[in-house]
């Protein structure tokens, strides 16, 4: 899975480059077993992006009783070592054939940085209104869930340059290395995630079809299980005695109270982790259409919607009004309450009524491409001539 190298490998996705990470195209691209032909999208992934975002809501839902439970919160720190590194594998794959050409620019402008500055917004007046009247409107400073669009407007816009290294993954991670032992970053446009998280995303655009196929070897599968269940034993012992904040990657390690030397080791030991975790999950995906798999096109709604609720949760003292829920039948009816809330937020009448903001029409803030239009009108193919010996065109090509 993990590979660098320029092996040959099936045609790209039909829309590799789609501007949210929540509804790729992969086309023929993905593991055996996938949907098939060219621009249908493929069951695996949608899956893997269906599940992972399944698993950030969960977490989010775990967060406020995790310190009335050893039991949850090592499936916390379980969960929060693989779900976003996942997630974020999966955007840098669909970022493979991203480069410079306005239409994909376009994409990118219109389906991740005006969703971020809407949503940043949003959420920064909400959090006005619900506890903080101080707290600041600033689109340079993300706040909370935010975080992730503009790491990924960050990502892709750098994906030429990684493209064009002939050992992208190392240096990503090198980079990784020096934002953690680097405390003066600051919290612009929280740089501190984007360059930890790095790794990840440059690590998608290395892989290849094939390398997914591998984690869905037998063997790969079978060896999942005792390596996750290892994984689960190790969070239960190291819960009480490590800050589970690593897995958040906005700090530093001096920050987080070590010596550059141990936040260098730690940030080396959850990169390792994280790949082997996700690995693990990846083996199980099912690559066959299940009844979530349509749900997989919308994670992006998903993510950025559960977001209120879990602050009105904290702000409004939800968990506190019910106490039950930090009882082992309650963080089960959590767990379910959280699922099913994912599921709902990705479906189809969410998604019509958010569509304004995640995925905006603005033709009025682009210029034509002459480029675009010359190619659109070499793929038209030619109707018959008519009686005065001119040709009509029989329809639009795909501009895509």
């Amino acid at each position: 899975m993990f590979q660098v190298g320029h092996e040959r490998s099936p045609r790209p996705p039909a829309r590799p480059d789609a501007a949210t990470p929540s509804a790729p195209e992969t086309g023929r691209t993905g593991p055996r077993g996938g949907t098939g032909g060219a621009g249908r999208r493929d069951a695996f992934f949608d899956n893997a992006k269906f599940l992972a975002i399944a698993l950030v809501v969960v977490g989010h839902a775990w967060r406020p009783v995790i310190d009335d439970s050893r039991a949850v919160l090592a499936a916390y720190n379980f969960v929060y070592a693989f779900h976003m590194p996942a997630f974020i594998i999966v955007s840098g794959y669909f970022s493979r054939s991203f480069d410079t050409r306005p239409s994909r620019v376009r994409r990118l402008v219109t389906g991740v940085l005006v969703p971020y500055l809407l949503f940043e917004t949003a959420y920064s007046l909400f959090r006005k209104a619900a506890d903080s009247p101080e707290h600041p409107i600033s689109l340079l400073d993300p706040w909370y869930l935010t975080w992730f669009l503009i790491a990924l407007f960050v990502w892709r816009l750098t994906t030429p340059v990684w493209k064009a290294l002939r050992r992208p993954l190392p240096i990503a991670l090198g980079i990784a290395l020096l934002a953690s032992v680097s405390p003066d970053i600051g919290n612009d446009l929280d740089l501190q995630r984007v360059l930890q998280l790095l790794p990840f995303f440059v690590l998608g655009l290395c892989l290849r079809p094939e390398h997914f196929e591998r984690v869905r070897r037998r063997g790969v599968r079978l060896l999942s299980v005792p390596v996750a269940a290892a994984a689960l034993v190790l969070a239960y012992w190291s819960g009480p005695r490590m800050n589970f904040e690593w897995f958040y990657h906005n700090s530093s390690g001096q920050e987080l109270g070590v010596p550059w030397w141990i936040g260098v080791a730690m940030n080396l030991a959850m990169f390792a982790c994280s790949l082997v975790l996700t690995a693990c999950f990846f083996a199980w995906v099912p690559r066959r259409h299940t009844w979530f798999t349509a749900l997989g096109a919308g994670t992006l709604y998903a993510y950025l919607l559960h977001g209120f609720l879990v602050q009105a949760s904290r702000i409004f003292g939800w968990y506190d009004a019910f106490p039950w829920i930090a009882t082992p039948a309650g963080v089960v009816a959590l767990t379910i309450g959280a699922v099913a809330l994912a599921a709902v937020l990705c479906g189809s009448p969410v998604r019509r009524a958010f569509r304004f903001a995640m995925e905006p029409r603005m033709d009025w803030l682009f210029g034509r491409d002459a480029a675009e239009d010359a190619r659109r009108r070499s793929a038209v193919p030619a109707a018959p001539a008519d009686s005065a010996g001119t040709a009509e065109p029989s329809g639009r090509a795909d501009s895509r």
